[in-house]
């Protein structure tokens, strides 16, 4: 794999993972946000008309004066817990100290601890039932039936803004729009969402459906093209940069294949536009929850989707790599590893999404200690071959592609996983072996072997001279010591055994090669130079027969003994054997 597709996997996984950590944590950009409330105000929400005080004493400081820290005391005035987005948050803030401009002060007779739900929990500020017949408030409440702002205490006693109120504070803001200020202050806009609905005509602003206004239906639509057109254009991008470095290598391109792989990196790059749009704010409490956990959703799988490629891509280049080494331990490591960070990389997955959908990550793992020792019991097998293969890699009894044996199951490693090995057989069957059972039975590994011995017996006619068996014997040993494939220190060929049909040569020879196929092929060169030889010298092979002969005893005729043998190198037959081979 070359620089140019090094580059790009490195770049698809600093996108991942900075496009990852920035939609987790987005700063908000104006103001900034303190985490946690000034100590002074605790006190401040002891009472629901000092809550209204300090979140109107604070919004003013903040858009008079500019105190960026008056914004969070004012935020904390307020129930978000519903609200996902920190940009919908700020922008609710800032809504309704515009909502309460147009209500005015708190009026001084008010009397919380009068009120009928105050014991309960609940103070309504309006409509209140003190507010004169005739008032503003009356006015405005019942032009907008149905508009209530109220304050709920929580288990510590402060109260807030509730987040009912906080919900439909999009609502309230267009019901008393065209209404005079009535206190001081400055209406600001703290997100580009307020600074985009400003400049909107009023007709789009007034006007929802669904509970959306019409000019964000029109933002909803651009926001999706803006995400489809950088899709395509991240897709684009890599597809052509892909395409360029096998063109430059004169090694050809399936566009299907790079369709599929580049395909999660377009829609990861949407979803991270979608997600940072739906922070600028604008949309009403439920659709933008609702909106922003369908886009974290997206990012997510999209984002382990695009990270199993890249994990996949990288073992490809690895395996390549691989392949050009001696030893082939990394030929078993590769897999494992591989499978190790698809699952690392689920897993994370499922974080993010489960977060996305407010799921509580923490007590879940606690109430798993619960179960742990039922989960244990179920899950030893899983974790026994686990800890096999771990123990197969560090003692390394095999690798892939040796032939081995065990407990009767001979073949080819195929495949080595998290919980079991695969062996091809002669058969082409595929045995699966669990892991654990490596670790306790004797694996006969025959890929470890140097040389692969050859023993046989060749078979020769009765007829056959000692003058022409000696011949056909050196002249065997000289095809072994010519032979590039043989082992030249260890060899046998000698007349072995007197047999019911024959004379039985024995013929024991090791290979040096690396597999069963060469080992066929190398036999074959040499039995073939076997027949060759025994031509040109006139052995004759034996075969099962039977001959019957009759003899006849004459007197006085005595039989000359054979002459013995030589076993001088430089006998004729010795000589007849080297010339037969040359």
């Amino acid at each position: 794999m070359t620089r140019w597709t090094r580059i790009v996997a490195w770049l698809a996984l600093v996108t991942l993972g900075a496009g990852i950590a920035w939609a987790q944590d987005t700063p908000p950009a104006d103001p900034p946000a303190a985490t946690e409330p000034a100590p002074a105000l605790d006190a401040a929400l002891a009472e629901p008309t000092a809550t209204l005080n300090t979140f109107i004493d604070a919004m003013g400081r903040f858009t008079i004066r500019g105190e960026a820290d008056a914004f969070a005391r004012a935020q904390a005035c307020c129930d978000l817990s519903a609200v996902a987005s920190e940009g919908q948050r700020r922008e609710l803030v800032a809504n309704l100290y515009f909502v309460l401009r147009r209500l005015g002060f708190v009026d001084a007779y008010f009397t919380p601890s009068a009120d009928p739900g105050y014991d309960a929990g609940t103070w309504q500020y309006f409509p209140h039932p003190t507010d004169p017949e005739n008032g503003h408030k009356r006015r405005i409440a019942r032009k907008n039936p149905g508009m209530k702002v109220s304050l709920a205490r929580d288990a510590g006693g402060s109260w807030r803004f509730s987040a009912a109120t906080m919900a439909a504070v999009p609502d309230m803001r267009r019901g008393v729009e065209d209404e005079t200020p009535v206190m001081s202050g400055r209406d600001v806009a703290v997100t580009l969402g307020q600074r985009v609905r400003a400049m909107i005509p009023e007709k789009l602003r007034t006007g929802t459906l669904l509970g959306v206004e019409y000019w964000q239906w029109l933002a909803i639509l651009i926001a999706v093209l803006a995400g489809l057109v950088l899709d395509m254009l991240v897709r684009t991008f890599l597809a052509f940069a892909w395409r360029r470095n096998r063109a430059k290598h004169k090694k050809e391109s399936d566009r299907e294949v790079v369709r599929r792989a580049v395909r999660p990196f377009g829609l990861f790059a949407a979803g991270v536009l979608w997600f940072a749009l739906l922070q600028i704010g604008g949309l009403p409490v439920a659709v933008s929850n609702a909106l922003l956990v369908a886009v974290k959703v997206i990012i997510g799988a999209s984002g382990v989707w695009a990270m199993f490629r890249v994990t996949d891509l990288l073992a490809h280049v690895a395996r390549e790599r691989a392949a050009r080494t001696r030893t082939r331990i990394d030929d078993l490591l590769i897999p494992l590893v591989e499978r190790t960070l698809k699952v690392f990389f689920f897993a994370m997955g499922l974080i993010y999404i489960a977060d996305s959908f407010s799921v509580e990550i923490l007590p879940l793992l606690t109430g798993l200690g619960i179960g742990g020792l039922a989960i244990a019991f179920a899950a030893k097998d899983t974790i026994e071959n686990f800890f096999g293969s771990v123990a197969v890699i560090m003692d390394r009894p095999f690798e892939v592609g040796d032939y081995i044996k065990i407990e009767g199951v001979a073949g080819t490693v195929e495949q080595m996983g998290l919980r079991s090995t695969r062996i091809r057989t002669f058969e082409n069957t595929l045995v699966t072996m669990p892991n654990a059972s490596l670790v306790r039975v004797t694996v006969d590994n025959y890929g470890k072997r140097r040389y692969r011995r050859f023993k046989t017996m060749i078979n020769v006619t009765y007829a056959t001279t000692p003058d022409k068996i000696e011949a056909f014997c050196e002249g065997i040993r000289e095809l072994i010591r010519v032979h590039p494939m043989t082992r030249k220190d260890w060899y046998h060929v000698w007349l072995h055994e007197f047999g019911a049909h024959s004379l039985d040569i024995l013929l024991v020879v090791f290979f040096e090669v690396p597999d069963w196929p060469e080992e066929y092929r190398e036999r074959h060169r040499l039995m073939l130079d076997i027949i060759r030889l025994a031509d040109r010298l006139g052995v004759e092979f034996a075969f099962p027969t039977q001959t019957l002969h009759v003899f006849k005893e004459e007197h006085g005729v005595e039989h000359a003994p054979a002459d013995a043998p030589g076993t001088d190198p430089e006998s004729p037959a010795h000589a007849a054997a080297h010339d037969a081979v040359r």
